[in-house]
């Protein structure tokens, strides 16, 4: 008799919000990932924006304010894409991210209007690859599910350094993740086409499996009630259904339904409360409800929602938030391109917006954790307390309350609940404070108010840096180089792969008897498809370098252990080159890597498989100095900036710093990067710290500090980037204390603003490239264009091109040089002095010249702009004016109205970014 029983929720109607109502102001785009791109808490809605590559995440709040109107902000969460977020069942506030970048990110939220903070609570490193799924444990606090590339990882937030349990790897790609209500479960589908259900804290291969799913396109699974689960994909005839599973039993489905055919997946939300199942595909303008039963029918169909817009994603309002009075049961939120549009879902009752319809509203889950982590991971099992949603017997939670202020002075919209990141019973487990180094962007809807000074606005935004927005942008395909044939992509990991100077670009071919072409920069576009003049060097390139202080010069370290020099004409290649102006040797195997002194003409330092360092007199040919002390391969060397000290970094894991002219071995010598799989060094802040870049015992890919005068000491400060098998190569610049790597094989560049004191790393906007580059060297600082603000720009070598990029610092006042940016540079391409001499003893240092034009006005002497009033004559208003011209004088009109402009406000003097600029 069960199919006869009448359902309450069987008249459920979708009533979709007023035009007035939606939350505009949105930007979603369309990404690749397995999130649902949009979430609620019982206060705050976050979604994926395309703004900055989809690293930003839009916020807004779930109920408007006391205009009727939301606010958005964006707040920069990651430097890859937000592949999916989620808010802690216990704190409003709590917003949990995963990205592509292979971090989580837990943030602290408050209210849209309100500043949001500039640094994650917590963030994890599971070091498996992009990822792409984060769900919260539904009992217990600060615990995460999170789905990499092909194995689910269960987290307990205050133990950041590993996971509880890794499960077992799937065999293809993870498409989502599910716990149950109770929190004993965890199931999953996958690309494989296998359900899985796990106990995590059992045993870490599944208690049940089975091969059931039809196709291996994009799947969803979610617990419903009691043992099932429902799915949603795409059959044998790629046609979108439902399917009803026994949880207990995987290998037939309870029941199925077809969908619409369409190649969007279908996104499915389920409330345990009604037994209401919500199924909403991507691309598509209708919403399907369901009603879920443990019996027969199982799936019956409840309504058909139609939207006039294309959903892009979508996610239920807690039952807390809900409207009960008006008979509301359920709520979602549709994301679509350009906003977001509530649908509230209603039983029709008589006396509806009168009265409380318990028979509507079971008990539901409250918002105090059952039990903490660590208690759940030694097997508790207790449930969360059921609250009632009667408006009058709802808890009313105390606020948070900062010492010396009252209740309604704390901002509005902040989390008030306990934190999930501390555990009921232990406060030893709090999440950790804030780390100063991070630098994620805070909401774009922050204004300080005019009597703050700008003191006051730095302790709020804690430490920051001007160069935070900085922008990577490939110049216009005018100045490419292109239709590059036969190069060589398997140059050895201590090679950049090419080198540049002011003049020219040498490229190392995939052509017998180690070939190198030679473009001149200033002759960009499409080379011709016949045979290229080359440099003949006879054997394989090992490693090669412009001489600093002669563009004509190319040093070339070939795999016979001999070192060439070679003489370029003026004017570029113009025939093929065999014969070298200069044949150095001495090493007794394959050389590594060649450098340059950067004071001394003719000064060159070379390391070998056979573990030495040799320094080189090029004006004479002869070996001078041959350093001692290395174990195994030398992995990277760099010159100190005066050009008395080298440091290397070995396989051995030992940082070294050489005083060459005083001994052979070292004269320091501390442990560096674990790894062994490749790493680099360089000299920082005026030669006081050494960047060591390599990776850890993980594999992960890592950047360290060290202090040159306490090499033993160890690294003082350290950040991770992620898991990939290039090593990250550094570009220092020493004017702005900007350091910028990446890796060959690589598409994004990191980009960080060393300070000498802690957090020592302050993280920048990244930079991401269309398609993996080869290489990335950087050219001399007089070829940056001041005027744009660029303070860097380097040359991407790609597939078949050459491309410049150029790293530029946003600024409003663009017409000023900005001196602030800008300071003197040194002119390291001509030589401090000569070989001979600093053999001898003798030590130089460059001069240095100023990079502002001479046409352009420093910012520093920019004259405070301060509006005045404009009192027109009467018999002005009595002339015939055109329409363009009132429309002026209205508006200034209006300025003049809106306050004291004789006394502008303390943020006129700020520097800033152009408006359109904090999309980025």
């Amino acid at each position: 008799m069960n199919r006869f029983k009448t359902s309450k929720f069987k008249n459920t109607t979708p009533r979709i919000a007023k035009k007035d109502e939606w939350i505009s102001d949105v930007s979603a785009g369309s990404f690749s990932s397995q999130g649902n791109r949009i979430k609620a808490s019982s206060k705050l809605v976050a979604f994926n924006t395309d703004q900055a590559g989809g690293g930003l995440v839009g916020l807004t709040s779930v109920t408007p304010g006391s205009n009727g109107q939301r606010t958005v902000a964006q707040i920069s969460c990651h430097a890859d894409l937000v592949t999916d977020m989620d808010f802690s069942p216990f704190d409003a506030g709590l917003l949990a991210t995963c990205s592509a970048d292979e971090m989580v990110k837990l943030w602290h939220l408050c209210d849209p209007e309100q500043e949001q903070p500039s640094s994650p609570e917590v963030t994890l490193r599971p070091g498996q690859g992009r990822l792409e799924l984060l769900h919260f444990h539904p009992t217990s606090s600060g615990l995460l599910a999170v789905g990499a590339a092909r194995s689910p990882l269960i987290w307990d937030t205050s133990r950041q350094d590993a996971p509880l349990a890794a499960l077992e790897q799937h065999g293809d790609q993870l498409h989502s993740l599910s716990w149950k209500q109770d929190g004993s479960l965890l199931a999953s589908s996958s690309k494989d086409k296998m359900l899985r259900v796990f106990d995590p804290r059992a045993q870490l291969t599944p208690v049940q499996s089975a091969k059931s799913l039809q196709n291996n396109k994009d799947s969803r699974i979610l617990w419903a009630k009691d043992d099932l689960l429902v799915t949603t994909g795409f059959d044998m005839m790629r046609g979108r259904e439902v399917r009803l599973w026994d949880s207990r039993k995987l290998s037939s489905s309870v029941n199925s339904v077809s969908l619409s055919s369409s190649s969007g997946i279908v996104i499915p939300l389920f409330d345990e409360d009604t037994g209401l199942l919500l199924l909403s595909g991507m691309g598509d303008s209708g919403i399907d409800c369901f009603e879920v039963s443990s019996s027969e029918p199982f799936l019956s169909q409840v309504s058909h929602c139609l939207t006039d817009n294309s959903t892009r994603g979508v996610a239920m309002v807690p039952k807390t938030a809900l409207d009960v009075m008006s008979c509301e049961v359920m709520r979602v939120l549709q994301l679509t391109n350009s906003c977001i549009v509530p649908i509230s879902y209603q039983v029709p009752r008589k006396h509806s917006g009168q009265e409380f319809h318990e028979d509507l509203y079971p008990d539901t889950v409250g918002t105090t954790p059952a039990m903490s982590a660590e208690e759940w991971w030694q097997g508790g099992n207790q449930q969360v307390e059921k609250v009632s949603l009667h408006p009058d017997k709802r808890p009313k939670p105390a606020a948070k309350q900062t010492p010396g202020k009252k209740e309604s002075d704390q901002p509005r919209g902040c989390s008030t609940s306990s934190s999930p990141l501390t555990t009921p019973s232990s406060s030893s487990s709090a999440a950790p404070s804030r780390s100063p180094s991070s630098t994620s962007g805070l909401s774009s809807g922050f204004v300080p108010s005019p009597s703050q000074s700008s003191k006051n606005i730095q302790s709020l935004l804690g430490t920051a840096s001007k160069f935070r927005h900085i922008q990577g942008v490939v110049m216009h395909r005018d100045t490419h180089i292109t239709n590059i044939r036969n190069l060589n992509l398997t140059t050895p990991g201590e090679c950049d792969g090419f080198c540049v100077n002011s003049q020219r670009v040498a490229v190392p071919l995939a052509i017998s008897g180690g070939q190198i072409a030679v473009f001149e920069r200033s002759e960009p576009g499409r080379l011709p498809d016949t045979a290229l003049p080359t440099i003949q060097n006879s054997v394989n390139v090992a490693d090669m370098c412009w001489d600093p202080f002669d563009p004509h010069t190319l040093a070339v370290a070939g795999e016979d252990a001999k070192i060439r020099v070679w003489r370029v004409p003026k004017g570029g290649l113009k025939e093929t080159i065999t014969d070298p102006e200069l044949i150095v040797q001495g090493h007794t195997e394959k050389i590594y890597s060649i450098k340059y002194h950067p004071l001394a003409s003719g000064l060159l330092v070379s390391s070998s498989y056979d573990l030495t360092v040799r320094l080189w007199n090029l004006e004479t040919g002869e070996q001078v100095r041959l350093l001692t002390g290395h174990q195994d391969q030398v992995f990277g060397m760099a010159w100190s900036p005066d050009g008395k000290l080298l440091a290397t970094v070995c396989k051995d894991g030992k940082v070294r710093i050489y005083d060459p002219r005083k001994s052979t071995a070292p004269v320091q010598e501390g442990a560096g990067p674990e790894g062994h799989r490749g790493a680099r060094v360089v000299w920082v802040c005026e030669g006081k710290y050494l960047l060591v870049s390599g990776f850890d015992s993980r594999s992960e890919r890592g950047v360290y500090l060290f202090s040159a005068e306490a090499l033993s000491s160890g690294p003082i400060a350290s950040t991770f980037v992620n898991v990939s098998p290039s090593t990250l190569i550094p570009f220092y610049d020493p004017d702005t204390r900007v350091v910028i790597l990446t890796g060959k094989g690589d598409t994004r560049v990191y980009v960080y603003e060393l300070v000498p004191e802690d957090p020592y790393f302050i993280e920048c906007s990244s930079f991401n490239s269309s398609e993996p580059h080869k290489g990335l060297v950087f050219l001399p600082k007089t070829e940056c264009n001041v005027r744009d603000v660029e303070i860097a720009v380097g040359l991407m070598l790609t597939k078949t091109s050459i491309e410049p990029v150029a790293f530029r610092v946003p600024r409003v006042k663009k017409e000023f040089f900005q001196d602030d940016v800008y300071t003197d540079t040194a002119v390291w391409w001509e030589p401090a002095l000569a070989a001979s001499a600093w053999l001898s003893g003798s030590n130089g240092q460059h001069r240095k010249i100023s990079l502002k034009p001479k046409d352009m006005t420093p910012v520093s002497e920019a004259p405070k702009e301060a509006p005045v009033r404009k009192y027109l004559p009467s018999s002005v208003y009595l002339e015939e004016k055109t329409d363009e011209q009132k429309k002026d004088e209205l508006l200034s009109a209006m300025v003049a109205k809106l306050g004291n402009m004789d006394d502008p406000l303390p943020q006129e003097s700020f520097e800033g970014v152009d408006e359109d600029e904090w999309d980025d």
